[in-house]
């Protein structure tokens, strides 16, 4: 295999290795699949401006039995991926927009059939999804990690889209889930949906927004759901220019829209914040007549590659992500949000979890990756292929307001962490942080377990593949008791 000096270079295989090398311990215990979906470029974008979310997707699964790791990845075979493997080149052009296409694969009434499935792994009712915003759940085999095609769980569930990150109920294991532009290309329909622990659809809600905006993701609470609307923005007009799907406006102002979860449209209200992007939470829940949210927030456009409006650059320091918490009192007529920022002097990465036992109640911590420029870092080593460094997993204590991290390296950059309880009846922030490391300087990945009460004590154990694994978007772990398929 001839290596690059691009670690983010088009890994462009499946793999799988059996029995993985392993450092140090994996922890007695930890039974289940670390499962990771992003994008891998099988062929070229044909805009070098376009967003990297408009790679192919890639599915691949760490799994863990009795301090063993095997190891598999295979591409997610959506109908695009195999329209470009028929022709032998990329047919697609700009993300999301299907009249910048091959006109042989426009799909402009049925646009989900050129989505790429590239961006969360879900798990429900024992059947496992790889998820994008665009499109309705891509089925995956958990074990042979082949594709199953879509899911629309009965004909029941009607949206046109589902979002990467619906949020199970640790109490009902209710699915509380939506897709937006539901009703075609730039219509501002959300569409809610109630899917029980057997997969049953059991509540649908048709919805209305301010405006047509990414809503990538949203937050819950044992009562609520909680819609952030802010200035990503689209159109019709926009999209028959042949344009990237979004672009930021500052000047639309972001709305959150709070209603009751067994509620009906006319319950939605309506909070006015500051000028905020919010791309995704960390939690909610419900105190008094108050709704609390904490979730890592920006000031202005966080991606580079979504143009702005009014033509502005964009700002590094703007797209900066700070943890913020949002004070929704549902008892005033006062409709402005209270906004607190809890870390005020750390910036982070707004890739964040929670334990997830506790979804919808009060949680005291948050997870999530930061740089830490106080840390070694070993540029000699890394080469030229670390376009960025995000070494450290913080643990946020949201009550006490301290940190505690994890530093992965001096020539590792860390992906979005995720915490796995010690055992099941465990309190919260006892347990681990699971995540995959970019070693740059051997040119490979490695998924780092870390003890969450001390994780300053390094990584206890660390899975070691042979070569650099595609980037993910997003990864989660599932216990054998969740995926039940062993």
């Amino acid at each position: 295999m001839s290596q690059t000096s691009d670690f983010f270079a088009p890994q462009s295989f499946e793999a799988e290795v059996p029995d993985c090398q392993i450092e140090g311990t994996i922890p007695d215990g930890l039974n289940g699949a670390f499962i990771r979906v992003g994008g891998d470029g099988a062929y070229p974008l044909l805009h070098k401006d376009d967003t990297p979310f408009n790679t192919d997707g890639y599915v691949s699964r760490f799994r863990f039995r009795d301090g063993k790791v095997d190891y598999k990845g295979r591409w997610i075979r959506t109908e695009r991926y195999l329209n470009n493997q028929a022709a032998g080149r990329q047919l697609y052009g700009y993300y999301r927009n299907p009249f910048d296409t091959d006109p042989s694969v426009s799909h402009v009434d049925e646009p989900w059939r050129n989505t790429v499935a590239n961006t969360s792994p879900e798990v429900h009712a024992g059947r496992l999804f790889a998820l994008k915003e665009d499109a309705p759940p891509t089925e995956i085999d958990p074990v042979t990690l082949d594709t199953k095609g879509f899911h629309d769980f009965g004909g029941e569930y009607r949206s046109q889209t589902f979002t990467a990150h619906p949020k199970i109920d640790p109490v009902t294991g209710e699915m509380v889930t939506f897709g937006y532009e539901a009703t075609g290309l730039a219509t501002n329909d959300v569409f809610l949906y109630t899917i029980a622990r057997d997969g049953t659809v059991t509540r649908e809600t048709r919805l209305k927004m301010p405006y047509v905006s990414m809503i990538h993701d949203f937050a819950i609470t044992e009562r609520h759901v909680i819609f952030p609307v802010f200035g990503y923005v689209t159109d019709i007009e926009r999209l028959k220019a042949g344009k990237v799907h979004w672009h930021w406006d500052g000047t639309k102002p972001t709305w959150y829209g709070i209603m009751p979860r067994d509620g009906e449209a006319g319950d939605l209200r309506w909070f006015q914040g500051p000028t905020r992007a919010v791309i995704h939470t960390f939690n909610a829940w419900v105190d008094g007549d108050k709704v609390i949210l904490d979730a890592p927030m920006f000031e202005d456009n966080p991606f580079p590659f979504f143009p702005f409006a009014d033509g502005s650059q964009w700002d590094p320091v703007k797209s900066r992500a700070l943890i913020r918490r949002l004070t929704f009192d549902l008892n005033s007529k006062d409709d402005r949000v209270q906004e607190e920022v809890l870390f005020p002097d750390l910036p982070v990465i707004d890739l964040g979890r929670v334990d997830e036992r506790f979804m919808g109640r009060e949680t005291r911590y948050a997870y999530t990756s930061f740089n830490d420029a106080t840390k070694p870092l070993d540029r000699d080593r890394i080469g030229t292929g670390a376009r960025r460094v995000t070494n450290s997993y913080g643990v946020f204590d949201m009550r006490d307001r301290t940190m505690r991290s994890f530093f992965a390296g001096p020539t590792h950059a860390l992906q979005e962490v995720t915490f796995v309880p010690r055992h099941k009846g465990a309190e919260e922030g006892d347990g681990w942080l699971i995540g995959t490391a970019s070693n740059y300087a051997e040119m490979r990945t490695e998924l780092v377990v870390a003890d969450a009460l001390h994780p300053e004590d390094g990584a206890v154990g660390r899975v070691i593949l042979p070569f650099r694994s595609n980037v993910q978007v997003h990864g989660r772990w599932y216990s054998d008791e969740q995926l039940h398929v062993w």
